[in-house]
């Protein structure tokens, strides 16, 4: 592994836990539009906290959408450990504590200013408040006199900024670049999977994980923002599959509107044994309901690829 100090033409995608991490938005826009890579969104929202439906940058990769990256040129996947790992110098300690202080800074003077306006919208209610308490202490409503820019002068010079509810910004991506080194992606589990997976994509979809619908990918014509999945993939070991097993998988395809496809590897004929190339085959599966109150199977159509 050699260190790299300049960028090039390739993607970065930061290894962690064994899979890559996108936190550039133009890198994650690229990745989407481009190559139809969309991964997984697990950055939490700054303002309302958690939600599944409200997840920001980071992007996590799957490790089969990692590996197909960087086999096809895409992407780099680097290692940023040794210099986010390193103890920081005075310099960079000092620099880091300086710009704490500018953000704490201007998070009291927003709050100082928003705490002003707020006086400031409700400062009928506050004149008639004083005058209230004015008049019950014995004070006569000739001798009360209130002047808002006196309240709002009051107000400035009360404000207390009180750190311990200061909110500290988790940046998606560090502001300076880090020394890297670009490193080799993990081994591939499941060699068909990850075959099924570049194939669908050469075939124009969108791939994505299936956990959510009991299968192992999800099929989209599209962007999934845009677009709902139109095919489940489901992997065999074998060719042969359970009746039960293939009743419920199919029943559940139709229950989320999607068609059924499994997938296997076949071993490759007439080659020797010690050359001999896996091919997967798709059998598309749908279900066609209790028609002549027979649950019946659409006769499989076989592809290979």
């Amino acid at each position: 592994m050699k260190n790299i100090n300049v960028m090039n033409e390739k993607l970065n995608l930061t290894l962690i836990n064994g899979t890559g991490y996108v936190f550039k938005v133009e890198d994650y826009m690229t990745l989407r539009r481009k190559h139809r890579i969309v991964g997984a969104l697990v950055g939490t929202c700054n303002v309302r906290g958690w939600s599944a439906n409200d997840c920001t940058l980071p992007m996590e990769l799957t490790p089969l959408e990692t590996h197909f990256l960087v086999e096809r040129g895409i992407a780099q996947l680097v290692s940023k450990r040794d210099s986010l790992l390193r103890v920081p110098d005075e310099k960079e300690l000092a620099e880091y504590h300086k710009n704490l202080e500018v953000s704490f800074s201007a998070q009291s003077e927003t709050l100082k200013a928003e705490k002003l306006r707020e006086t400031e919208r409700n400062m009928s209610k506050i004149l008639a408040g004083k005058r209230k308490k004015l008049l019950r202490e014995g004070v006569s409503d000739a001798a009360i006199e209130l002047d808002a820019s006196k309240i709002l002068q009051e107000t400035a010079d009360n404000f207390v900024f009180d750190r311990k509810n200061v909110q500290l910004e988790i940046a998606c991506s560090h502001d300076q670049p880090h020394a890297f080194k670009i490193v080799d992606t993990p081994p591939i589990q499941s060699p068909l999977k990850y075959k099924v997976f570049c194939d669908f994509w050469s075939r124009g979809h969108y791939v994505t994980a299936g956990d959510a619908f009991g299968a192992d990918f999800l099929l989209y014509p599209g962007d999934p923002l845009q677009y709902h999945a139109s095919h489940i993939v489901i992997l065999l070991d074998s060719p042969i599959v359970q009746p039960l097993d293939l009743i419920a998988k199919v029943r559940l395809s139709v229950i989320v509107n999607k068609i059924c496809i499994f997938a296997y590897f076949v071993e490759g004929e007439e080659k020797g044994e010690d050359n001999a190339e896996r091919e997967v085959h798709y059998q598309t599966v749908q279900w066609e309901g209790n028609r002549d109150r027979v649950g019946l199977v659409e006769g499989p159509s076989e592809q290979k690829r």
